[in-house]
């Protein structure tokens, strides 16, 4: 039974895409309760695929209650203040602007709940752009990423949002610090994440290593990353059209490649080291590349595992959770959703035997949570006829149908 910190501890979400519901996601895990708040138009994610629910809703939104209350009405902006005071943490990722337009700024927030510990994941932290806006391929762009990852020489965005998960783990780990020691003053009970500044710490790394260079050869010059620094490290199709991802990254992997697929330059001491092997780039990525096609990947893998050279295969989505790793129990969380069954990776470490609600629908939760509150049936009824809050409605956000050719 994987440990429970956070049990007992209620976390309030206003969250949208990726950065807050990627944290509290990781709180769910930890045990906290997750309350998440929408507007009546619900989060982005619950139209993001065919008018329907996406994969992001469904994979970290899981084991959640849900209300839908509208912040714009003074009724609305009541039951949200109730139940803020009933809260240990608060996490959101709205623009500035906006979450001083909805009265959630942190210094709302402290008035109703003083000792509430106020999460802020937004574009720049504070800094002359502290109310700019700022998306996951906004960091990566700004911080150095993007300049490196090309597609037909045009910067391009990674794919996954990686500076998002990132922000939101960094989020955890200062809530959870802030839970692990109650702060005194109002200010460390604030806490501000930017994408912007995860991005440049997630950099600094390579941003260190460019200043290195600078100062031993007098001119700018970043470092190359792994696979780029090292011939041979990197992916090389097999015969039969599968990717390989090869691991030789020290002069003793180079010798166990070149003898796993009976290579000609085993034999020559010209290369043995990786500085001489820098300097022969193009032979040596030429000579893998001619190894590695030359051979079926069952074969290629065989020899490679006979002489212990690290690899895996570079695998397309569809196939990744065939992998025997991935099917090994306390890796996948199995989920219904919307009479769809899925399985979701779980979080890593000890696996949590909490019996975790399905995505909830918007608004799910809505008269559980007002009622809980101390709203009565007359009451609840009065909110949902003004629309200042919202019951779940299975007709909205439905996937629209596929139509199969034929």
């Amino acid at each position: 039974m994987a440990h429970q910190p956070l049990a007992g501890k209620r976390v309030i979400e206003m969250g949208t895409m990726v950065a807050a519901p990627f944290a509290t996601h990781i709180l769910a895990q930890l045990g906290a309760e997750i309350i998440k708040v929408e507007p009546p138009g619900g989060d982005t994610t619950r139209a993001l695929v065919r008018g329907g629910p996406s994969g992001t809703l469904i994979a970290y939104s899981y084991g959640k209650k849900d209300i839908a209350i509208n912040l714009a009405s003074e009724e609305g902006i009541e039951v949200f203040y109730k139940l803020i005071a009933t809260a240990d943490v608060f996490i959101h990722n709205l623009a500035p602007a906006s979450a001083r337009k909805l009265k959630v700024a942190a210094d709302d927030i402290a008035a109703i709940n003083p000792s509430i510990i106020y999460c802020h994941i937004r574009g720049y932290a504070a800094g002359p752009q502290e109310d700019d806006l700022a998306t996951n391929p906004v960091a990566e762009a700004a911080t150095g990423v993007m300049a490196d990852h090309r597609i037909d020489g045009r910067p391009t965005r990674l794919g996954p949002s990686y500076h998002d998960q990132f922000a939101g783990t960094y989020a955890v780990i200062r809530i959870m610090s802030a839970l692990m020691g109650p702060p005194t003053a109002p200010e460390d009970r604030d806490i501000e994440i930017g994408l912007y500044e995860t991005g440049l710490h997630l950099a600094s790394r390579d941003l260190a290593g460019m200043q290195l260079k600078t100062q031993l050869l007098g001119r700018p010059e970043k470092e190359a990353g792994g696979e780029f620094a090292m011939p041979g490290y990197g992916a090389y199709q097999s015969a039969d059209g599968r990717w390989v991802y090869l691991l030789v990254i020290t002069d003793a992997h180079w010798k166990k490649l070149t003898r796993a697929l009976d290579m000609p330059e085993q034999d020559d001491p010209e290369l043995d080291r990786l500085r001489e092997r820098k300097k022969q780039r193009e032979r040596v990525e030429a000579a893998v590349r001619t190894a590695v096609s030359g051979l079926d990947y069952a074969d290629v893998t065989s020899r490679l595992k006979q002489f212990g050279v690290g690899f895996t295969e570079v695998m397309p989505l569809e196939r990744v959770l065939e992998a025997p790793q991935a099917r090994h129990p306390g890796k996948l969380r199995d989920l219904s959703f919307r009479g769809l069954q899925f399985e979701v990776p779980e979080f890593p470490g000890p696996v949590s035997d909490r019996d975790f609600l399905p995505p909830p629908e918007l608004g799910e939760h809505t008269v559980e949570l007002l009622q809980e509150l101390g709203y009565s049936s007359e009451d609840c009824e009065a909110l949902l006829q003004s629309s200042a809050v919202k019951l779940a409605n299975p007709e909205e956000f439905g996937w629209a149908k596929v139509r199969k050719p034929g």
